[in-house]
């Protein structure tokens, strides 16, 4: 799948961000996609391009545009546990300063610049994200009801703002948690608040997985939990966005 580079015009300057998307047979189902709290790297671009592969246009930004661009910092090319405690501390204070109205004026940005591409379709859009993505997904599908149809968070705390969140959302929802995070005693908990919002969901915890379990550039990769994420995910979109 072709990647192209782009900069995204938001209300506090360009965001740089990349789109993966089949070279034939446009327009494409827009897809939304939020990296974990490393930012953008290679392995964001394989998962891009695999789901591209399934006939979506895939945008993927640079959450910490207002720091610089993508790698705002220098990574590994693979975070094993000796790295988690230094990576953690440059990352940290980047997650903390983007705070839920960044992340909003942000995904207006993002939004209006997917439908805006000329090889994305008119239509409802999906939303992905992973980690702490996962929690800027819901918080994007919340806010935009009648443009998001599909939303997926994986291994993300999407419980963090409460089930006033949950009302808001109209999409159809799959939560994927790593057993390492989510208790079944919380997970319970979170379905109910779901069920009581009347949000149309699938919400479990992937067996045998801790936190980070999607990312092949980490120690906490689960190769069968990277498998029940695209289970779960490319039904949902083709569901929700009519097919890719």
């Amino acid at each position: 799948m072709p990647i192209k580079t782009l900069q995204i015009p938001t209300a506090d300057g360009q965001a740089d961000a990349f789109a993966a998307f089949p070279e034939q047979g446009a327009p494409h189902p827009g897809v939304l996609m939020y990296a974990d709290g490393f930012g953008i790297r290679p392995v964001l671009r394989e998962m891009a391009q695999e789901l591209a592969g399934h006939g979506y246009y895939v945008l993927v930004p640079n959450p910490f545009h207002r720091h610089g661009p993508a790698p705002v910092f220098d990574l590994p090319e693979y975070i094993g546990e000796e790295d988690r405690h230094a990576v953690f501390g440059r990352v940290m204070p980047l997650i903390e300063a983007h705070t839920a109205e960044r992340v909003l004026s942000d995904a207006d940005a993002y939004l209006r610049f997917l439908t805006d591409q000329p090889e994305v379709g008119a239509g409802p859009v999906g939303v992905t994200g992973y980690c702490i993505g996962g929690l800027w997904a819901m918080r994007t599908a919340a806010a935009h009801p009648g443009q998001v149809a599909a939303v997926a968070a994986f291994h993300g705390p999407v419980g963090a703002d409460g089930p006033d969140l949950f009302a808001k959302i109209t999409a159809e929802v799959h939560l994927g948690h790593a057993e390492g995070d989510m208790t079944p005693e919380a997970l319970g908990e979170l379905n109910r608040a779901l069920d009581a919002a009347g949000v149309g969901h699938i919400s479990e915890i992937y067996p045998g997985t801790v936190h980070g379990f999607t990312m092949s550039d980490t120690d906490a990769f689960s190769a069968s939990g990277l498998k029940r994420h695209w289970e779960h995910l490319l039904p949902l979109l083709n569901r929700a966005l009519a097919g890719g």
